[in-house]
């Protein structure tokens, strides 16, 4: 039975689809700590008490960067090119969503709405790597192999959603409502189309690198446009709704370690 179980543990198999698999994945994550990393050291004045918390979603996208290259080691397996129509973090940013690297680039002070922008963002991103890494806590969590990455990498991300949640609502509070659902929604609607085309870029080169049938590319090609379809006629509110998480602070202390999968 064709199942996202099943199809994760085709690649899972396969040295050379883990290493595109590991290397989109690490290449994603190490983008993303490099932005909040420039994020954290660009606050403005009225915001520095949220910068340690940039830092540390900085750190934990770099750690699990680095927890993705260490899964491939440890198969003795090298990074591989990533193929640009699967580079989730540099499609957003090339069709405006989130702040753009040029302007990070500089040394220049973010201003109080750039920091909505960007947490505005993160609330729709973290939303999708959340799931995603429930869905693979679901089935692999027990796995000999990927099992403890999984489970650490989901709880971080249930982290970084939760504080988007909390800051969001901190700065909805002081007045910056109509702006944050503006630009959630104009994230979450450019997400699920970019979502959906990297879907189907990623199962092209799985497709191709496990030899699937053209009939079960087809089937898993339906699989996405069925979810695009859903999330395109109501399912992208899930991605803009803002309510006080369980877990507060989720960011105010130290990073979580990193375990030695290598």
């Amino acid at each position: 039975m064709l199942s996202a179980k099943s199809v994760f543990q085709e690649i899972l198999a396969n040295d050379e689809s883990f290493a595109l698999f590991c290397s989109i994945a690490a290449s994603g994550e190490s983008q993303g700590g490099w932005e909040n990393a420039r994020i954290a050291a660009l606050v403005p004045d009225s915001e520095r008490e949220l910068a340690p918390k940039i830092t540390r979603h900085g750190a934990d996208e770099d750690k699990h960067g680095r927890i993705f290259s260490a899964l491939m080691k440890k198969r003795a397996l090298d990074p591989v090119p990533v193929p640009p129509e699967t580079d989730y973090t540099m499609l957003l940013e090339k069709n405006g969503i989130g702040l753009a690297h040029e302007q990070l680039g500089r040394d220049e002070r973010l201003t109080v709405q750039d920091i909505v922008t960007y947490l505005s963002h993160s609330r729709v991103t973290e939303q999708r790597a959340s799931e995603q890494m429930q869905l693979l806590r679901k089935h692999f969590a027990d796995d000999p192999d990927i099992g403890r990455a999984v489970k650490q990498i989901s709880n971080d991300e249930d982290n970084h959603l939760a504080y988007c949640h909390e800051e969001l609502l901190r700065f909805a509070y002081a007045g910056h409502g109509r702006a944050i659902q503006r630009t959630l929604r104009a994230c979450a609607l450019a997400e699920i189309r970019i979502y959906r085309d990297v879907s189907l870029a990623v199962m092209a080169h799985m497709g191709r690198i496990l030899g699937w049938s053209r009939a079960k590319s087809a089937v898993l090609a339906a699989g996405i446009h069925a979810m695009y379809a859903y999330e395109r006629l109501g399912g992208w509110r899930r991605m803009v709704s803002l309510k006080m998480p369980e877990r507060r602070d989720a960011l105010g202390g130290p990073a979580s370690a990193e375990p030695e999968f290598a």
